[in-house]
């Protein structure tokens, strides 16, 4: 009985920051559908303004959400998109900008700290830096 109470206080915690990983992806994914856009629209239109990063959205699993939105109106020549995760990933937060740099600006306390800048990605894995 005590080798299964112990196998379970080992496997739990790490069956539970694997599920958490596959639920970050669903922002991940949003924000670089979300680049592809503005790029399709920025060749047909030679700007970013009124791109379609401007419509707020939510994305993920019932439990698990991230809010995708443009962190301020697009510009000529720019943008940044930002997904805030709610719920399950309450705490992240990643971003991406019109020359596909990826950040990550928040993380939960028991995930690390984020790296200083320059950095450019997504940290997906629990004590993972760039």
């Amino acid at each position: 009985m005590a080798i299964v109470g112990i196998l379970t206080a080992i496997a739990l915690p790490a069956y539970r920051n694997y599920e958490l990983r596959g639920e970050l992806v669903a922002g991940t994914n949003q924000l670089s559908t979300e680049r592809t856009l503005m790029e399709q629209f920025y060749q047909d239109n030679r700007t970013y303004v009124g791109g379609p990063c401007s419509t707020a959205q939510s994305v993920g699993s019932s439990g698990a959400k991230f809010n995708v939105s443009c962190v301020a109106t697009p510009t000529a020549s720019a943008y940044t998109i930002t997904a805030a995760g709610t719920g399950a990933v309450a705490g992240f937060t990643f971003t991406i900008d019109q020359d596909g740099n990826q950040k990550t600006t928040s993380l939960p306390a028991d995930w690390g700290g984020i790296p200083a800048s320059p950095y450019t990605c997504w940290i997906m894995a629990k004590g993972a830096q760039c």
